[in-house]
């Protein structure tokens, strides 16, 4: 168990591309706005409420993991996540999430036309399609006339690994620094300076990164449960939780956060560590 020292130094070396630290910063709705309004380049977007993995009303549930999700001013749904690895689909871990979203987000039986808008803002620490771009928008055309096709599902990606020089490559920098100081993004800044030195922001940080924990635990119990079923209960349950809670170690000492999330929610990604390091 680490001691409150050591998880503050563990914080100071989070980023906002990390997502247990963006996860926190996600509850201020003020900087939230801010980084949806350089992104999407429209300086009257409003954001009405987030909601982070967290929240005790985010009812998707461990099967989608939700960085933060936004309701925006038009009604619209907009989420966010940030994505250290480059060892997925990104497009279709997307649409997977955009799909989840519109179905929870949408009453049963309504007229299809009432159905929720939903937009996705992935941002990558890659440049995901290696077209040396900052920001990449889908956008969905009719083959045979060119026109633009509105289904009310729309994508953008933006990625910290290419500056081109504009004022969303200047806002991707700042999820690349551990220490944030710019006068360009006033909200940004506050709420970054404010979880890594403040009592209250620290204390917000311990209480994600002590959640990420117990869910491994769990997560731990319940891979155990399952090879009990084939060996044992009492001896699958304690080589499910000591298999674990060694894996969520060795990350912990690499300060590798985001991992731990993904070991806690994704079984494929879970097995691609394990073998990493040789568990």
């Amino acid at each position: 168990m680490k001691t409150y020292e050591e998880k503050i130094a563990d914080i100071k070396n989070l980023r906002l591309i990390d997502d247990v630290f963006f996860e926190a910063f996600a509850a201020n709705k003020k900087a939230v706005r801010e980084i949806l309004r350089v992104i999407l380049e429209d300086d009257d977007l409003e954001v009405l409420e987030v909601v982070t993995q967290g929240d005790e009303h985010n009812i998707y549930g461990r099967s989608v993991r939700l960085d933060a999700l936004c309701t925006l001013g038009n009604g619209a749904k907009c989420n966010i996540e940030v994505q250290r690895s480059d060892n997925d689909d990104h497009a279709r871990r997307a649409r997977y999430n955009g799909s989840m979203i519109t179905v929870n987000e949408s009453e049963p039986g309504i007229a299809f036309k009432d159905v929720t808008n939903v937009l996705i803002v992935y941002i990558s620490e890659t440049d995901i399609f290696k077209g040396g771009k900052t920001i990449y928008h889908i956008e969905k055309r009719l083959k045979e006339t060119g026109a633009l096709f509105d289904d009310g599902f729309d994508e953008v990606f933006v990625n910290t690994a290419v500056n081109d020089g504009s004022r969303i490559a200047d806002l991707m920098s700042c999820f690349t620094k551990k220490e944030l100081n710019d006068e360009q993004f006033p909200e940004t800044t506050a709420e970054v300076q404010r979880l890594k030195t403040t009592e209250g922001g620290l204390s917000a940080m311990c209480e994600v990164m002590e959640r990420y924990m117990t869910e491994a635990r769990a997560e731990g119990r319940a891979e155990g449960r399952a090879e009990g079923r084939a060996e044992g209960e009492a001896t699958g349950l304690v080589k499910g939780e000591a298999r674990l809670s060694a894996l969520i170690q060795k990350l912990i000492e690499a300060h590798r956060y985001d991992d731990i999330a993904k070991a806690t929610s994704d079984k494929v990604e879970r097995e691609r560590l394990y073998k990493e390091f040789g568990l």
